[in-house]
């Protein structure tokens, strides 16, 4: 898996060290991070990652060192340094390298990574099960930006949804209801139509799911945003899975239903895909 690194004006091969053993975040975890995704000459929603990161600094009291539209730049030029084609994992990254717990925002530093990584096969799905850990709201944790510190809990509750034989598990919020995968958004199919939580704080609302709403509201289909409680996802005709890292997906198995890729993951998927088409890396 070939990674480069843009960091201080440099692009590097491999695994660039970041951090030192005094760097504020390595320690007191003071990380943001984002995802896009580059494959077959297409860069869809690019901006809109570049655009969070920044967001995301700024909501953890940061002073990013660059604009988004400078990111923007550097991702494409990042993107042909790879075979053309390639299937690629785009993270733009800040973090504070100094203060303890008085923050100094003026010390934030930031790198570009890019790696190849294959998009799952449109014809893969994956098992899921309901998780324990719940995804923590607004009044804990730090969840108006795409914090590092958010994910521990989560690779927690995949780590439990694997050890009983699932491959992602479904957390809820603080208050109960269904939030999200580990690390995607859930909509479920019920009579037609596509149910999925209501972005309430504890739930990323995540570009890609942003972009299938969109696409299939475009095409007619009716897309409800609610809450929606655990047992719902045991009575629905379709889940489907929609992020970044393989866009859009089906769930082959809840708990101890077995299901089939259905008529609105099909949908879903093909209007995504045909959106990407327009976005063209220039």
């Amino acid at each position: 898996m070939r990674t480069i690194t843009y960091l201080d004006g440099t692009w590097s091969e491999g695994n660039t060290p970041l951090m030192g053993a005094s760097t504020q975040a390595g320690w007191l975890g003071h990380t943001v991070f984002d995802g896009a995704r580059a494959f077959g000459g297409l860069i869809p929603d690019l901006d809109l990652h570049c655009e969070r990161v920044i967001r995301s600094a700024k909501a953890m009291a940061m002073e990013p060192p660059v604009t988004s539209g400078e990111i923007y730049d550097m991702a494409k030029e990042g993107i042909r340094r790879f075979p053309a084609g390639a299937e690629l994992y785009i993270r733009p990254m800040f973090w504070m390298e100094d203060g303890l717990m008085v923050l100094k925002p003026e010390s934030t530093r930031f790198a570009l990574v890019i790696q190849e990584i294959p998009l799952p096969p449109g014809e893969k799905g994956f098992s899921a099960t309901l998780s324990h850990f719940r995804r923590p709201s607004p009044e804990i944790a730090p969840t108006a930006a795409k914090a590092s510190c958010l994910y521990p809990q989560a690779t927690l509750a995949l780590r439990e949804a694997i050890g009983r034989g699932f491959e992602n598990a479904v957390m809820c919020d603080i208050m109960g209801n269904v939030a999200e995968f580990t690390g995607s958004n859930i909509l479920l199919g019920v009579n037609g139509e596509l149910h999925t939580p209501t972005p309430n704080g504890s739930l990323l609302n995540g570009i890609t799911r942003q972009r299938v709403i969109a696409v299939l509201r475009d095409a007619g289909v009716s897309v409800v945003e609610r809450a929606i409680r655990p047992q719902e996802v045991r009575e629905a005709d379709e889940i489907i899975s929609t992020g970044n890292y393989a866009k859009v997906q089906y769930i082959n198995r809840y708990e101890d239903r077995d299901l089939q890729p259905g008529p609105l993951f099909r949908k879903a998927r093909e209007l995504y895909f045909k959106y990407a088409e327009g976005q063209k890396l220039d």
